[in-house]
């Protein structure tokens, strides 16, 4: 039986509300696996949009190749993770509303989050048409940075479509609709490989052509969820129409949207810094084009994670709108469970297809042969991703983002990006001491950081109790918002709950 997502899991008429002798873990375990399923295998199949492309492109050649993965890498750096980044703050915003029941807030936040994104997306398009100047200032090959400039020119289209994109896969998902996403997400996927196929071999646009296919992939994806958000009973309450309430307070909006995309950026940044940095070293196209691909394995199998951490993100916002934290507090323990054991899963798989994954991107035996050593590396690291972004979905739950940016920051940048450059380069050990170093202390920090970031969380929001003086003074900040919050009937815990969750004030009068 499908749990209702909508149901209190404590606090309601009963404690037992997913059927008879089932327990509050178990109904939790059932929603969060409803949840975590499809959001994995969504993420899954939107991820595998791009590296189809890098597939397609790896088998006409090894300059073709380090070509579009330095690309990529540049792409993702530049546009990718800020459009990313700021669409995360729907997580909060989002799923915080809808928790609360205050369901056209849902529509007018993922409006004022496409409105934020497009201008943004004219910035980035102006520094993709100079990619191959820049990547030859700072001293990529040039066969190298010409080809990348090429590569990108032809995905700029694909900029004004995934913003959009991950804007409504968030307003879905924070409803708890995710069967759609998946379905959508399969579907682009299938079409993504004819496409590439039509645009790469059968018209002879080579690598162009395979950056052509990324937009129209995402514009169709987008266009199904479009689509179903327009014509699904299931949005009638959270999706209203176009309103102008989107125009107002994006200033306020910014100020969580900033630093949901630092805290997305910092991570993924340092994933495609150290792709091209790769290009510096002895025997380049190699090394870019095997770095590249481990990078782009290890992407793929973080879209588990990734999903677990979306699923609980839904899951801490939802419970704590609605004024539940110990329900939010029993669903970061399930969660925990669930990572360890996907966390042990992949890593065993990635080890056992070590000598065959290569091939899916080169017939080159030579890169076939590094990448099959890299494998055992990437297992090792995944173990430690999981926890971290796990963890990482509890923080944007709570609406801390702010605080995960620091840490990120701390993390990557301040002992992992210039450890693994230090050996790399210094004592010329290669690629491989590039992910190997930076991917571990990444991890470890990460990990340790995330446990520091869930504390604030752990402590005031998920143990407050009606009485506490946290929330007397959540009461009192909640009151400069709106005098509705006076009203001596609201429920003090809902108030505490709201305003911990909110440190930036977007919702604003917008409750009203």
């Amino acid at each position: 039986m499908l749990p209702n997502m909508e149901e209190p899991l404590v606090g309601g008429k009963s404690e037992k509300t997913g059927g008879p002798g089932e327990s509050l873990l178990v109904i939790e375990v059932k929603k969060q696996l409803y949840l975590a399923g499809p959001l994995v295998v969504g993420s899954l199949l939107q991820n595998v949009v791009q590296m189809i492309s890098v597939m397609f492109v790896g088998h006409l050649g090894e300059l073709d190749l380090s070509s579009a993965s330095i690309a990529t890498s540049f792409a993702g750096v530049t546009g990718f993770s800020l459009l990313a980044g700021m669409s995360s703050s729907l997580d909060t915003l989002c799923g915080q509303a809808f928790g609360a029941k205050q369901y056209h807030l849902l529509g007018i936040y993922k409006q004022r989050a496409i409105l934020v994104l497009t201008p943004l997306s004219v910035v980035v398009a102006v520094i993709w048409a100079y990619t191959g100047q820049i990547l030859l200032f700072f001293g990529q090959d040039p066969e190298i940075a010409m080809g990348a400039g090429s590569y990108i020119r032809w995905m700029i289209p694909a900029l004004f479509v995934y913003g959009p994109l991950q804007c409504h896969v968030r307003f879905l998902q924070t409803q708890n609709i995710v069967l759609p996403v998946m379905l959508s997400s399969g579907v682009t996927a299938l079409n993504h490989i004819l496409v590439c196929w039509l645009l790469v071999y059968k018209l002879g646009l080579g690598n162009k052509g395979a950056a052509l296919a990324n937009t129209i992939s995402y514009l169709t994806n987008l266009l199904i969820l479009a689509l179903y958000i327009r014509l699904s009973p299931s949005c009638k309450r959270t999706w209203t129409g176009l309103s102008m309430e989107a125009f107002r307070d994006i200033l306020s909006f910014l100020r969580l949207a900033v630093p949901s995309a630092l805290m997305v950026c910092l991570e993924w940044w340092s994933f495609e810094l150290l792709v091209l940095f790769s290009g510096f070293l002895p025997n380049p196209k190699l090394e870019a084009s095997v770095l590249s691909i481990s990078l782009n394995t290890l992407s793929l199998v973080f879209r588990i994670p990734s999903g677990l951490g979306a699923a609980i993100s839904t899951r801490v916002s939802n419970e704590l709108g609605a004024g539940r934290p110990e329900a939010a507090r029993l669903a970061t323990h399930v969660i925990m469970v669930l990572g360890l054991v996907s966390s042990v899963s992949v890593g065993l798989a990635i080890i056992l297809v070590r000598n065959l994954w290569g091939y899916a991107y080169s017939n080159e035996k030579e890169v076939v042969e590094y990448i099959a050593r890299m494998m055992p590396i990437l297992a090792v690291t995944f173990l430690f991703d999981d926890l971290q972004c796990v963890l990482s979905g509890i923080v944007r739950g709570c609406g801390f983002q702010k605080i995960g940016a620091y840490v990120n920051l701390s993390a990557y940048y301040l002992v992992g990006i210039p450890a693994a450059l230090y050996f790399a380069f210094v004592y010329h050990l290669g690629g491989m001491v590039l992910i190997l170093l930076m991917l571990l202390y990444k991890r470890m920090k990460g990990s340790l950081g995330a446990v520091v970031k869930l504390l604030p969380c752990d402590h005031e929001v998920m143990g407050s109790s009606p009485g506490n003086s946290l929330l007397q003074k959540c009461r009192e900040r909640l009151r400069t918002i709106d005098p509705k919050w006076s009203d001596p009937s609201l429920d003090p815990a809902q108030a505490g709950a709201t305003c911990t969750r909110l440190p930036f004030f977007i919702i604003q009068k917008d409750l009203s």
